[in-house]
């Protein structure tokens, strides 16, 4: 079978430039522009502290010349990093939002074209966090904290460069005082960050996927009395986020230690270079260059160690976010050739095996026909594999062996749009949307105009349900059509499925939810409204069953006598156009 992609809780963050490059390089040249920014800031920043040292020089000198030239230079430096600061950050903010929304329309086409066992596979919350939460993080990180990290990143780099030119030796003494202890220290933030923060990410998203869950499941947990133990559940899960963040807030509290380490690096820095001016071994300007660079230096490495953690949080983020778009595949370079297709036409299975777990076959070489206009049940016991083979016979899955093909083309070459023209499943448990009573019944390819959906609705002898609801086709249907019963439900769907006029429709006990004469009067309804089409009904129901004129019967994943039972009792409505 083929290997089914699945999200790791910790993805790796090794390697991670590399990885974000392909979604990086159609940004480039906005991000090269913001870094030629960045740098440009950064140079004005320090050489603040070389000016006032010349001024420092001069005025020792009593040079007022000098003294006025360094103040008109400080003055329009100063001026420049203010303007560059602001041009640089708001560059950079704009180029980071670009490459975020570009992340977070990947990660929404990902999902939309991802197989349905992928979504199967995982936790609603879980693709939601990822899909929702980590994008928001991430977006919120490249707004606030990305700008003053890379600032003083390269700050820092500049303002090393320009200790080295002043005093090779006061720069030996700067970098040996404090490098060594803040690189042990931030190497062991380093070890224990990717973890930690990890860690926590992975906590948070089972929680957010328990507690999708719960809003699910709450009518279900309160009528079995399942809610406390739901809840203590929940409890865990809670108590070990917030043991995660613990570790996270201890990882992140070994940073303040720099403080520590730059504290006792000045000091000597300045008994160092009061010793060199009484030696008269370096001027009073360069110990003054020395003090305020070397203050910038502290200031920017605090800085960025108190956005490490940032840093960390958001780089695990982008490691979830780039897991999911490698699980969920890149797009398609182009789509499939189209292909012209009949407007109807037989739907055959050949060979059909599949797996959900390697090793244990659900599905054993099934061979099925189902010539154009054909009615057929597909009846068998509770898993035996019908919703898996409808599945399959719908294009929703890709099997692990054989092929199902419509008029003799295989479906794994069409493209989605021209596959579910052509071939559409109306599932027992149908999906309502936020809005309307109408835009829920347009939820069909193509959309559907007013007019089509009310000719749709007489034509199901529904209109009296519609004008039942408080707004007829305006209804508000609420949060997740919170306000429908199950077998209302059904009806939008068979509603969709009247709006639309596939080669194949299958229903997947799409009437369960009904009584019986409804079910009866709707399901007549359905077949005689395109009488021509291909009727595929799974059903439990006898009444259901009895009205169909051919059953397949599956057995433990495999076709019960050669895959047919024709009925001579049932009645064939007459073929129209």
């Amino acid at each position: 079978m083929a290997e089914l992609a699945l999200l790791s809780d910790e993805p790796a963050t090794e390697h991670l430039l590399r990885r974000v490059w392909p979604y990086l390089r159609p940004h480039r040249r906005v991000v090269g522009v913001a870094l030629a920014l960045s740098f440009a800031d950064a140079a004005t920043l320090v050489a603040i502290a070389p000016i006032i040292g010349t001024a420092t020089d001069a005025l020792t000198r009593g040079d007022r010349h000098g003294l006025a030239v360094a103040a008109v230079a400080l003055l329009l430096v100063v001026l420049g990093q203010t303007w560059l600061a602001r041009s640089s950050e708001l560059r950079l903010i704009l180029a980071g939002e670009r490459i975020v929304r570009e992340l977070r329309e990947q990660v929404v086409d990902g999902l939309g074209r991802a197989p349905l066992r992928f979504l199967e596979a995982h936790r609603t919350g879980v693709l939601l966090r990822r899909a929702t939460g980590e994008v928001a993080d991430l977006a919120a990180f490249v707004r606030s904290s990305l700008p003053d990290l890379l600032t003083a990143v390269i700050t820092g780099v500049f303002t090393l460069v320009l200790l080295l030119i002043y005093s090779p030796l006061l720069t030996a003494a700067l970098v040996v005082l404090f490098l060594p202890p803040a690189v042990l220290l931030m190497r062991s933030f380093r070890n224990a960050a990717g973890p930690a923060f990890g860690g926590q990410a992975a906590a948070e998203a089972t929680v957010a996927g328990t507690f999708a869950e719960t809003l699910g499941a709450g009518e279900t947990l309160r009528a079995t009395g399942g809610l406390g133990r739901w809840s203590r559940r929940f409890d865990r899960e809670n108590a070990a986020v917030v043991a995660a963040a613990r570790r996270v807030v201890v990882v992140e509290s070994r940073v303040a230690g720099i403080l520590i380490i730059e504290g006792l690096a000045l000091a000597a820095l300045l008994a160092l270079g009061g010793w060199l001016v009484a030696e008269d071994r370096v001027g009073v300007g360069t110990v003054v260059v020395f003090i305020l660079a070397g203050r910038t230096l502290f200031e920017t490495f605090d800085q960025a160690s108190r956005l490490v953690g940032d840093a960390e949080d958001a780089r695990t983020g982008l490691a979830r976010l780039l897991d999911l778009l490698a699980a969920t595949g890149p797009a398609a370079a182009t789509d499939p050739a189209p292909i012209e297709l009949p407007r109807r036409g037989e739907l055959r299975a050949d060979g059909l095996t599949y797996h959900y777990v390697a090793g244990v076959e659900v599905l054993h070489r099934i061979e099925a026909a189902f010539p154009a206009g054909d009615r057929a049940g597909l009846v068998g016991a509770t898993g035996s594999g019908k919703t898996t083979l409808v599945k399959l016979l719908t294009g929703l899955y890709t099997p692990d062996g054989g092929t199902v093909r419509y008029a003799g083309v295989d479906l794994r070459t069409l493209a989605p749009a021209t596959l579910r023209r052509h071939i559409v499943l109306v599932p027992q448990e149908v999906h309502v949307v936020a809005g309307t009573l109408a835009d829920n019944l347009a939820l069909v390819p193509g959309g559907a105009p007013r007019a089509e959906i009310e000719r749709a609705v007489t034509a199901l002898g529904l209109t009296d349900w519609v004008d039942e609801q408080p707004g007829g086709l305006d209804t508000d249907l609420g949060a997740r059509g919170e306000r429908l019963s199950a077998g209302e439900r059904q009806l939008i769907g068979l509603v969709r499925a009247a709006l639309v006029d596939p080669a194949v429709l299958v229903l997947d006990e799409a009437t369960a939810h009904l009584d019986e004469a409804t079910a009866a009067r709707l399901e007549t309804a359905l077949a005689e409204l395109r009488a021509d089409r291909t009727l595929i009904v799974v059903a439990h129901r006898p009444s259901t069953v009895a009205r169909l004129p051919r059953l397949v019967r599956l057995h433990a994943g495999a076709i019960q006598n050669e895959g047919t039972e024709v009925r001579t009792d049932v009645q064939r409505a007459p073929a129209t156009s």
